[in-house]
């Protein structure tokens, strides 16, 4: 454990940020499922209409560094092809 003033402030603001990260990332999970849960029901209007929404969370949580840039782009882009690909019915 830390003993000195600026690494005991340092282990606390770590544990806030992490803290936050953490809520971020959750958040992002559940929308994620959501969308996910929507495409499988075969409900593409609910999908179509989360959609926009769930990509600015994604790109949101990048900016924030929660999750990497390229993680961000690979899941924007596998989200918008599967909500494409339920509506067109294959």
């Amino acid at each position: 454990m830390a003993t000195h003033k600026s690494a005991i402030k340092k282990h606390r603001q770590s544990l806030d940020r992490r803290l936050r990260n953490r809520q971020h990332r959750s958040r992002l999970r559940g929308r994620i499922k959501a969308i996910r849960k929507a495409i499988e029901a075969g409900d593409v209007d609910t999908a179509r209409g989360m959609l926009p929404s769930t990509l600015s969370l994604v790109d949101r949580t990048a900016k924030l560094g929660v999750i990497h840039d390229n993680a961000a782009a690979r899941t924007k882009s596998r989200l918008a092809r599967a909500v494409d690909r339920a509506g067109s019915g294959s």
